[in-house]
């Protein structure tokens, strides 16, 4: 008996997706049009069904496909012989469309699973041999939309048999792999959290991907280091520090590439809410908030209670036009969210406080002692009394956008 090719034919994927289209809209349309024999979706699985035959039957894992789409034309044979205005042709054409969308549910069910299951044997292939880039990047792609649509058992049960977390791991921390690949395999890393945080949390925090993302350096891996730790919170804030990779993650917030100080700002924010004290006793340590002062006075800096102030007249203005204030609200969080795309670093020091005093990594004494140390190195930076001042009145009365 000849062996399934490890490279299925492209002209099999190509009639299974047709069909899975097909099979999707049957679901919600599974009756006949009364002008024609069939409705187009039955129609196209027919055909379909015909031309497939011989394709199918070569792939053991489609027997269960075949079987359905025979089903299917039997089931549409039973319901163009209904035809009529009998009680009898009635109940049978309700129980034949109610059972030509199950089928079709099933149909569309056995072909992503067949997909799901060659697309990760491709990956897996690929992760191994690193032989073409391109290749490597638009499978990662592929795999990282996948599981983006959300939980799915089978999915599950393929990922964690075919070791795909394993691979992804070991490709982020090889830094002999293009970036390019790496930094596609930290996303898919994140992605697989949402999947499943339950099972894939463990491996995150008992393994390099934290290490490989911090040492890698660049705006995408520290893009997926903050969506780690925004899904993981706490725990992975723990290890952050028990590793010693805060001092690091600080000193990006002199990086020449803005994209690389705006990600790592971020970090901080998300470290700043779930981090307990050690963390963030380890921050201040690395002069955080010198650096985001720095950071607050430069060109992509600026000072939000400014303009919160120029708000506020105007908004004690409209209020006895008559604008409704819910209104005025939402055109206020709009303005701000638009300087802050162009001002990232403005009133930094403030939003890290504020994240500080709302997270939920500190206990009430910790955040009020945070934030008497971080109005003491304000003073203590600040050469200016005015610019001190304002800062001060930002970390005591919350500028968070």
């Amino acid at each position: 008996m000849e062996e399934p090719s490890d490279h299925p034919n492209p002209q099999v994927l190509t009639v299974l997706e047709a069909l899975k289209q097909a099979s999707h809209h049957l679901q919600t349309n599974p009756t006949l049009n009364s002008d024609n024999s069939n409705s187009s979706a039955i129609k196209a699985l027919l055909e379909l069904e015909t031309e497939s035959n011989s394709l199918l039957s070569s792939d053991p894992h489609l027997s269960a496909l075949s079987h359905h789409l025979s089903s299917l034309k039997n089931l549409v044979h039973t319901l163009q012989k209904s035809r009529g205005h009998s009680l009898t042709g009635f109940l049978t054409r309700r129980a034949s469309t109610h059972s030509i969308s199950r089928v079709a549910e099933s149909i569309e069910s056995e072909i992503q699973a067949w997909i799901d299951r060659e697309r990760i044997e491709n990956l897996t292939r690929a992760l191994r041999e690193l032989a073409d880039d391109d290749e490597v990047v638009k499978l990662l792609t592929q795999f990282e939309n996948r599981v983006s649509q959300g939980f799915n058992h089978e999915l599950q049960d393929l990922v964690l048999k075919s070791k795909v977390f394993s691979l992804l791991e070991s490709v982020l921390c090889n830094p002999n792999c293009s970036k390019k690949i790496r930094e596609h395999s930290g996303f898919t890393v994140s992605a697989l959290i949402r999947f499943n945080k339950d099972v894939f949390v463990g491996q995150v925090l008992m393994g390099r991907t934290v290490q490989a993302l911090i040492a890698m350096g660049s705006c995408p891996s520290l893009t997926v280091l903050w969506s780690l730790i925004k899904s993981i919170k706490s725990p992975l804030v723990d290890e952050i520090e028990s590793n010693g990779e805060i001092p690091k993650i600080i000193n990006f917030f002199s990086s020449q590439d803005v994209d690389i100080r705006i990600a790592a700002v971020d970090c901080a924010l998300e470290i700043g809410y779930y981090g307990r004290k050690e963390a963030i006793e380890a921050m201040l340590k690395e002069g955080v908030i010198e650096k985001l002062l720095e950071l607050q006075r430069s060109e992509m800096g600026g000072l939000l209670i400014e303009l919160g102030w120029f708000k506020e007249e105007e908004e004690s203005k409209k209020s006895f036009e008559g604008v409704e204030i819910e209104g005025i609200r939402k055109s206020r969080d709009s303005r701000e969210k638009r300087f802050l795309e162009r001002h990232p670093f403005a009133s930094i020091v403030a939003r890290f406080a504020v994240q500080l005093e709302v997270g939920e990594g500190l206990r009430q004494r910790e955040k009020r002692a945070f934030k008497l140390e971080i109005l003491s190195r304000v003073r203590e930076t600040c050469s200016c009394d005015a610019e001190a001042a304002t800062i001060l009145a930002e970390v005591l009365w919350g500028s968070s956008p």
